[in-house]
């Protein structure tokens, strides 16, 4: 997927709570829903996004199906998040000038 679509699945607050819940573990929708103030129709919409995406994983067993964390779903977000580190040091660099030159 791409790293739109990740951003795009992430920017919905109910879905990081959805995605953060199974980073705890496999969980079904029902399991997905305690707590939240939302319809299961809702639930499913979420998880088709965050599974359309690459975020995460389906399992059937019988009737039920289990969700799951998809580790590589999130590599895109960090290409792009790795695409500006090249930035961070020379930031920090600047800023601990900066400070430097208040304290004197």
């Amino acid at each position: 997927m791409s790293e739109s679509d990740v951003f795009r699945a992430l920017a919905d607050p109910t879905r990081r709570a959805v995605f953060e819940r199974l980073l705890a573990g496999e969980k079904n929708a029902t399991e997905l829903r305690d707590g939240l103030a939302i319809s299961q129709p809702a639930v499913s919409q979420h998880i088709a996004v965050l599974r359309s995406a690459g975020l995460i994983n389906e399992a059937r067993a019988g009737r039920h199906t289990n969700y799951s964390v998809n580790p590589g779903g999130l590599e895109p977000l960090f290409d792009w998040l790795t695409r500006y580190r090249v930035l961070w040091p020379q930031r920090v660099e600047r800023l601990k000038t900066l400070l430097k030159e208040m304290d004197q």
